[in-house]
């Protein structure tokens, strides 16, 4: 007879977290809050111990001019709504990491990068800040590479656009799990 469990707090947190893309309230993210949840997600496997991540803080005193920036290095036509939407969160967290001399390197610092940002997001949502990871065409534009200053061996994985607020998107459901699952037969 087999026991159904409980389900645990963090499946719970797993299940409920949403990235939330806009709808951000006028609460301030302060660095303090960022740094803080970031102690804990660095605790993301990382093969090596190589923690090929590092970050860039963009808070309320510095996101108009860090859109205005960014914007510049689109179009003249995509500029000025490309700027309105890097204004729209209340906060950014640029993330950066190492590429690795090889393929495996590299794959492996994303996969490690990829975990760090999962546990930050869940954090974040347990706190009541949302989070979305956004990998726009300015992140693998080598202009914004320059104004970022990311070194040669070095990638910009995502912006994380933050803010605080007040009404959670709907559930969105997955594919059932058996869809997805299968087990290894040898013939």
């Amino acid at each position: 007879m087999q026991m159904i469990k409980q389900q645990s707090e963090l499946a719970k947190l797993i299940r409920e977290r949403r990235s939330i893309k806009k709808g951000y309230n006028n609460k301030m993210v302060k660095k303090e809050i960022v740094t803080q949840l970031l102690e804990d997600a660095i605790w993301a496997p990382t093969h090596g111990m190589r923690q090929p991540w590092r970050f860039i803080f963009v808070g309320e005193n510095q996101k108009r001019e860090f859109a205005k920036k960014i914007a510049s290095t689109y179009p003249e036509e995509k500029q000025e709504n490309r700027e309105s939407y890097l204004n729209e969160p209340n906060a950014i967290l640029v993330v950066i990491m190492e590429k690795g001399d090889n393929q495996k390197k590299q794959d492996e610092n994303f996969g490690a990068t990829a975990c760090l940002i999962q546990n930050f997001q869940l954090l974040a949502w347990e706190q009541g800040l949302g989070v979305v990871w956004k990998t726009n065409p300015h992140i693998y534009d080598p202009n914004v590479e320059e104004i970022l200053q990311v070194q040669e061996n070095e990638r910009i994985v995502g912006f994380l656009h933050m803010g605080y607020f007040d009404e959670q998107p709907e559930k969105k459901e997955r594919i059932p799990l058996r869809e997805k699952f299968t087990t290894f037969h040898v013939e």
